[in-house]
């Protein structure tokens, strides 16, 4: 089932004294299959970033559109963005975004307490979630307390424990060592492998092979997308290099 659709999508910042006009995104059209896990790669600035705040419904786009089970993002009234992100997104980030006063049961907890959910509803949706991850014995630490690759996975809990539509990860082991990188990414097949949605931005061409399919985007377009088929990790791996090196070349995939 196709769950996410992007289409003819262009988004245009004028300067802040009106000046000249830059194309973040141009004419950007893909779908996302239910179950799927993309990555997204370019260059720095070529418009990733842009992309993935459009479809976290953070910005709006110049035109096209964005359908999230055939629901438009940009009909969404501005006073129930919030809750349609909390219900139907679950977010990654490179920094983990943790509330460091707040233990990381709380900080996963934070999202189901703005949804208005009970104590018991809430302990009954983080302890799957928790043992999965494998934080069941860190929930009462600090996130100071604990090393970057666990703060990762606390915050991978925070974004699965409401039960997302789709999982966006903004360069998910960006702050990790290279044994909690591979970590995360070994997590994120099995959280994919379970039926989870992942949409995931990487400069990472590691954390991209773990994907089942990868668009690169140059000058706000996608330029090219892979799939990995039967390709073995280290087949993939080349093919993105490959793919990469003709993106910084300026040539045709």
């Amino acid at each position: 089932m196709r769950l996410l659709e992007v289409k003819n999508l262009k988004k245009v910042y004028k300067t802040r004294f009106g000046g000249n006009a830059v194309e973040a995104l141009r004419n950007v059209s893909f779908s996302v299959e239910e179950g799927e896990y993309v990555a997204i790669m370019g260059e720095s600035g070529s418009g990733k970033t842009t992309l993935l705040n459009i479809l976290a419904a953070l910005d709006k786009p110049t035109s096209g559109t964005v359908l999230l089970e055939g629901k438009d993002l940009s009909g969404i009234k501005e006073t129930r963005l919030a809750e349609f992100r909390r219900d139907h997104l679950g977010f990654v980030f490179q920094e983990f975004n943790l509330l460091d006063t707040f233990t990381l049961e709380d900080n996963i907890y934070l999202p189901l307490v703005l949804a208005g959910k009970s104590y018991r509803e809430m302990n009954e949706a983080l302890a799957p979630v928790a043992e999965k991850l494998g934080i069941t014995e860190l929930l009462k630490k600090y996130p100071y307390e604990v090393s970057g690759g666990q703060k990762q996975r606390a915050a991978v809990a925070r974004a699965l424990v409401t039960g997302p539509r789709i999982i966006l990860a903004d360069e998910p082991t960006g702050a990790l060592d290279s044994k909690s990188s591979d970590e995360l990414l070994s997590l994120f097949r099995r959280i994919n492998a379970s039926g989870q949605t992942v949409l995931m931005v990487t400069h990472s061409v590691k954390a991209a092979s773990t994907a089942s399919r990868v668009l690169f985007i140059r000058d706000g377009e996608v330029f090219h997308q892979l799939y990995k088929g039967e390709n073995t990790a280290e087949q993939f791996y080349q093919k993105i290099s490959d793919t990469l090196t003709l993106l910084a070349q300026g040539g045709e995939a």
